[in-house]
């Protein structure tokens, strides 16, 4: 059977670590994207933090249990960046013995547990909702409204901090969205605050946390399910299988592939496994690496393990 050969695109570059890496050739950032973002992170918390010692302040100081529940939602908030930052911390760590490709997969796990957080939270909003509903109460007038106000800018200015990684990275995406929706809720907020004080209609303010349930849950189920995709190591959005097949299949001696395995190693990386059929003989070291390239250039497949096979009784065993 063809032995087994790591398409690293690297021993050219004298870097012959045996990993079946190909660290970005730098045309892409998508492998270099999640490591700075450990600034944003570090802003986003502590923006966060003190806002939620301000607002609960604010709610004990004016009696407020609107700012008090508000604060107890910002604080879920932290969580989830807090969950997103130890995810991409987690997934810098090299290699191990133990975990072969490091703790990148740890992103995939912090991109479903935002998910889910941010489900939770749906969750103690309509349980509020449902309460204001069976009793509305008076809003707490002006001091709800500036404090939720400031809450928008605060939501946002974290939010924006993530902005450019979100359609790259899905664990970007979970802080980035735990931020956005929270802009959503002061606003809500705000909204309901302005047209209760103009008007005294109490049952504005369980009908717009209503819709920015629904804003969140549509956003949230998106999320939820390419994480879990992700999890189940299902072939990443963007790579399409059918194109990587043909472009092993279109290879110089190359008669059949099989055995093809795409799976993500993080929100950012992807791993990639082929069996080429070649009667004509091993095509050489050459051919593996610029295969690897190729795979990294057109599909942001970083780790390419490429297997050879010469001969037709290899193919027929693994003929499933």
């Amino acid at each position: 059977m063809g032995e087994h050969h790591h398409g690293h695109g690297h021993s050219h570059h004298g870097h012959d670590d045996g990993h079946g890496h190909s660290h970005g050739h730098g045309g892409h950032g998508h492998h270099h994207m999640p490591t700075d973002f450990g600034r944003a992170f570090a802003i986003g918390t502590l923006l966060n933090i003190a806002f939620v010692i301000v607002e609960g302040g604010a709610g004990f100081w004016f009696d407020s249990v609107a700012l008090l529940a508000d604060a107890g939602h910002n604080l879920s908030d932290v969580l989830g960046l807090l969950i997103a930052w130890g995810g991409m911390e987690l997934a810098k760590r090299p290699a191990t013995r133990r975990f072969t490709y490091g703790l990148g997969a740890s992103t995939i796990l912090a991109a479903l547990a935002n998910a889910l957080v941010l489900l939770l939270a749906v969750g103690a909003i309509l349980l509020e909702t449902i309460q204001r509903l069976g009793s509305p109460r008076a809003i707490d007038g002006w001091p709800v409204v500036w404090v939720a106000l400031a809450g928008i800018v605060v939501n946002l200015a974290t939010a924006m901090l993530f902005a450019r990684g979100r359609h790259g990275d899905v664990n970007i995406r979970g802080a980035y969205l735990h931020m956005a929706y929270d802009a959503a809720v002061s606003a809500g907020v705000v909204v309901a605050g302005l047209v209760i004080l103009w008007t005294g209609a109490t049952w504005i303010d369980p009908l717009v946390s209503l819709i920015v349930v629904a804003i969140i849950l549509i956003g949230t189920w998106g999320l939820l399910s390419e994480s879990l995709l992700l999890a189940l190591q299902a072939v990443p959005r963007g790579i399409d299988t059918h194109a990587v097949e043909a472009l092993l299949a279109a290879q110089p001696g190359v008669v059949r592939v099989h055995d093809l395995h795409i799976w993500p190693m993080s929100t950012t990386e992807t791993a990639l496994t082929a069996h080429l059929v070649v009667p004509g003989g091993h095509p050489g070291d050459p051919f593996l690496s610029q295969l690897a390239e190729r795979l990294e250039h057109d599909f942001a497949i970083g780790h390419a393990t490429i297997q050879v096979e010469t001969g037709d009784d290899c193919a027929m065993v693994h003929a499933h």
